[in-house]
């Protein structure tokens, strides 16, 4: 379902990504792995239109993204939710869930809901309480149950797992799987290897901008040269 060429980016005359080359299927959970700083974030970014890629291809059902708008993509289904949450702090938990039908899923809003509290039950406690008084981890269950209200197609995440107990990013694994076992396809950005490889189909190592291994990700998980230059094991 999605396509992505030579993508080369980065900010200004900076180049991050040298040549990605990146495909996901439907139904797959596909893990984007890599050190703080190897362009993880910038090809979130480039999918979503934040940014402009200097030159590649990005498609999406056949469908070049490149040159579209941020609003036009999420309409085609393609949800981003961002490294660091960026829930609205000032705004309850229902109201930032709302939110997140603004653009695409707005006729199906309350099915919608109900399909994120089943998934999310400590969100439906909170549907009064301000976003911002949340703690970290049911900040980044908002987040994400703020994304499937956009009833998405492809569901991208940015360093879930960031910033949360071992307990909770243990939790946040297995919701992610339970999402995906629902069929939801997922493009997975993460610094945490092994509990990623642990429930993806598939995963790309990213180092110094460019795909340096990538395949099945139970493989990958078995792989010494893995183990001993990226996991430290």
């Amino acid at each position: 379902m999605l396509e992505i060429r030579s993508l080369f980016a980065g900010y200004g005359k900076v180049e991050i990504l040298r040549g990605i080359d990146l495909d996901v299927a439907q139904g797959e959970i596909v893990a984007v792995l890599g050190s703080n700083g190897v362009g993880k974030s910038t090809l979130n970014n480039n999918i979503s239109a934040l940014y402009r890629p200097f030159s590649g291809s990005i498609r999406f059902h056949g469908q070049e993204l490149v040159g579209m708008s941020s609003t036009d993509i999420v309409k085609l289904g393609v949800i981003h939710v961002p490294e660091g949450r960026r829930v609205f702090p000032n705004l309850n938990v229902l109201e930032n869930l709302e939110l997140g039908s603004l653009v695409r899923g707005k006729p199906n809003r309350q099915k919608n809901l109900e399909r994120v509290v089943a998934i999310f039950p400590r969100l439906k406690e909170r549907f009064g309480q301000l976003a911002g008084t949340l703690s970290g981890g049911e900040q980044q269950m908002l987040a994400i149950g703020r994304g499937l209200m956009s009833e998405p197609e492809l569901l991208i995440m940015d360093e879930p797992s960031l910033g949360l107990s071992p307990l909770l990013v243990d939790e946040m694994f297995a919701l992610i799987r339970a999402i995906n076992k629902e069929g939801q396809s997922i493009l997975l950005m993460e610094q945490n290897a092994l509990q990623t490889l642990a429930i993806a189909n598939r995963a790309y190592i990213i180092e110094n901008g460019a795909v340096a291994m990538q395949g099945p990700a139970q493989a990958l998980a078995r792989d010494p040269d893995l183990r001993k230059k990226y996991l430290g094991l």
